[in-house]
């Protein structure tokens, strides 16, 4: 009998150290991730630009940037550029539509280009779905007056713009159950657009390099909710990770994309569609 007990005590105290452990941990990303002093850039009233490169971030290096815009403000100025076939780079595509901001978008075929998932700009739509994935779960969708991030196809039928990607992040601030998968659970480049209150927040990590290691999706995901965001949704990463910036040196990237397996700003992935703010 004492064996027993002294078996489960041991089994118990495990379990309560693992948790202990694994809370600590999160406290102490918390505080590294929150405690963080950003460089930070006004664009444009309205708009920010934040980066930084954080160490001990995940027991990681990550180099983040983060574009804040304020809907109220400029809302009406958002975008989506698609191509329904072939494909071109973040920085010209955004160049060639006026872009203030702009960020890669969904994922596509690399072959012949064009979205993989739902695409519509202006109403029209470019691309339909080529084949369901359980990973494509979540839509950006948008008006004139209204941008949501939402699972609800029916919710977002009726807008004029709507981008089919994934997986879903964060629900009003709560964490979405993520499928154990390599694609979820290995670090990677990842691009990825939240909602914020009354801001719509543009987010690029680095990976695949010492100086950003990049990101797991659950990683991702307790980022958004610690910066105070509602709704938040993955986009394609990897090599297609692009920020651009009108104005800015190299092209106006100023994330590191890792398609040339460099640390610069010059390893851009053609992609087939963008996100973008009219300038």
């Amino acid at each position: 009998m004492k064996s027993k007990h002294t078996a489960f005590f041991f089994a118990s105290f495990l379990i309560l150290t693992t948790l202990c452990t694994s809370v600590y941990a999160q406290s102490q990303d918390s505080i590294t991730f929150t405690t963080t002093v950003w460089k930070t850039n006004t664009l444009k009233r309205g708009i920010s630009w934040k980066q930084a490169n954080i160490t001990g971030l995940f027991d990681s290096r990550q180099e983040i940037n983060i574009i804040e815009i304020n809907l109220k403000k400029h809302g009406k100025a958002l975008r989506l550029a698609a191509l329904s076939h072939g494909l071109e780079k973040t920085s010209v595509l955004a160049k060639s539509h006026n872009a203030i901001v702009a960020i890669n978008g969904g994922f596509f075929n690399m072959k012949d280009g064009g979205a993989v998932d739902f695409i519509k700009v202006d109403r029209q739509i470019v691309n339909t779905t080529a084949n369901h994935s359980s990973r494509a779960n979540a839509y950006l969708a948008f008006d004139s007056k209204n941008v949501l991030i939402s699972s609800d196809s029916t919710q977002v039928s009726s807008f004029p713009n709507i981008l089919l990607s994934g997986p879903f992040l964060l629900k009003n601030g709560q964490e979405a159950i993520l499928s154990k998968n390599a694609f979820n659970d290995n670090r990677h480049p990842r691009t990825a657009i939240a909602i914020k209150g009354n801001n719509l927040i543009l987010f690029t990590v680095d990976g695949r390099n010492a100086n950003s290691q990049g990101l797991s999706l659950t990683e991702l995901a307790k980022i958004f909710r610690w910066y105070g965001c509602q709704d938040a949704m993955n986009l394609d990463g990897g090599g297609s990770t692009t920020m651009y910036i009108k104005g800015q040196t190299e092209q106006g990237v100023v994330n590191y994309p890792s398609d040339n397996k460099q640390f610069d700003h010059l390893g851009e992935r053609a992609v087939a569609n963008i996100i973008y703010l009219l300038n």
